[in-house]
C-alpha cells in the first residue's frame, strides 16, 4: 500500500515508464515489487493491467538475502474507476492508490481530490487568489 511506502525505500528511482497515458487516469494503485534488476519491463503476475513501473539508478543495491530490487510497479484492476465508472470506487479509492500527477522518482505521491472521485480540474471551479489593495 502507499502509506506503508517510505521514501528511502524508492530513494534510488531515476525514471518512471508509463505504458499508457496517466494522464487520463484519476488514480493509480501502487507496489513495492521484488524484481530481478533494477531496470526493464517487469513480469506481471496480478490481474488487471500494469499501467507503468520505476527505473533504479546504479546505486541501488540487491537484497543480501535474494539478489532482488525493491521496485515502484503502478497498475489497475479490471473494476478500478477508469474501467467502471460507477462502480465500487466511483467515489473515494484503493487504499494503495495516487493521484499519478503526484508521482516522481524517489517520491510516493499523495492522494488528491480527483483521486478520490472529486471533480476533475477541468470541472472544478476555478480558484481565483485576490491579494488586498
Amino acid at each position: 500500500m502507499s502509506a506503508l511506502i517510505e521514501e528511502d525505500e524508492i530513494s534510488h528511482e531515476v525514471a518512471f515508464v508509463w505504458l499508457e497515458d496517466v494522464g487520463e487516469l484519476d488514480y493509480v494503485r501502487q507496489s513495492l515489487d521484488r524484481l530481478p534488476n533494477r531496470r526493464g519491463k517487469p513480469a506481471y503476475h496480478r490481474d488487471g493491467r500494469m499501467v507503468g513501473y520505476a527505473l533504479l539508478g546504479p546505486s541501488a543495491k540487491p537484497s543480501r538475502s535474494s539478489g532482488t530490487f525493491r521496485r515502484r510497479v503502478f497498475w489497475l484492476l479490471p473494476h478500478d474507476r477508469d474501467a467502471v465508472p460507477d462502480g465500487l470506487y466511483a467515489t473515494g479509492a484503493p487504499a494503495e492508490a495516487v493521484d499519478p500527477r503526484t508521482l516522481l522518482p524517489g517520491s510516493k505521491g499523495r492522494k488528491t481530490e480527483r483521486s478520490e472521485g472529486g471533480p476533475t480540474s477541468a470541472q472544478a471551479p476555478e480558484q481565483v487568489l485576490r491579494l488586498p489593495l
